[in-house]
């Protein structure tokens, strides 16, 4: 497995992707707006852009994220 192209650590379970909340007025560039839900595992990654976010202090806080399956279970809200 790889790591994913970018890992957010985030401090609440329910989080929000666009693909591009950090490019400046990139909002035509990313993608619609997902929901997403950090389940048991700790992390959670947008079916979209591969971001991953991981839940501070859970599971996957710290891990080497290159050994972690995909987990794009929230984005298909």
């Amino acid at each position: 497995m790889i790591a994913p192209p970018e890992t957010l650590r985030v401090s609440h379970s329910r989080v929000a992707c666009d693909g591009a909340s950090d490019i400046p007025g990139g909002a035509a560039l990313g993608h619609p707006r997902v929901f997403l839900q950090i389940d048991e595992l700790g992390y959670v990654d947008c079916g979209y852009c591969d971001r991953r976010f991981v839940l501070i202090g859970g599971p996957a806080d710290g891990v080497d994220q290159s050994t972690l399956p995909d987990h794009p279970a929230g984005a298909s809200i």
